[in-house]
């Protein structure tokens, strides 16, 4: 009798970026990258959906401005999903009328994965 390694293909996981909350400014991109490759940038109203291998990654998400990094460890078939916000802080309207520009600042939530049906 021989023994067989099991050659059942691992289920990719998923990113899934996401910029759709109501405290977002709708203004400038937000970009993205995994594991130090750029990824792509998102406005608001879109979605980010990037397959990516089991395991650990790094995530890294900017606004030019503001920047935020997260380790994360992906199951296969799992899809680790963030939504991210770009907002106005305290002051925001005395900056644009007085000088034009205002910083945004950058909020990066992750997503809970919904739980699996009660045994």
């Amino acid at each position: 009798m021989t023994d067989q390694l099991d050659s059942t293909p691992t289920a990719p996981a998923r990113l899934l970026v996401t910029r759709n909350s109501e405290r977002d400014v709708k203004n400038r991109q937000v970009f993205v990258s995994l594991d130090g490759t750029s990824i792509g940038d998102i406005l608001f109203g879109e979605t980010l959906d990037k397959p990516m291998t089991p395991g650990w990654h790094r995530v890294r998400v900017h606004n030019t401005l503001f920047w935020k990094t997260f380790d994360l460890e992906a199951a296969p078939g799992e899809t680790v999903h963030f939504n991210t916000v770009n907002y106005a802080g305290k002051g925001f309207l005395h900056f644009v009328l007085i000088i034009g520009v205002a910083p945004l600042f950058l909020a990066v939530e992750r997503v809970p994965s919904p739980a699996g049906p009660a045994l």
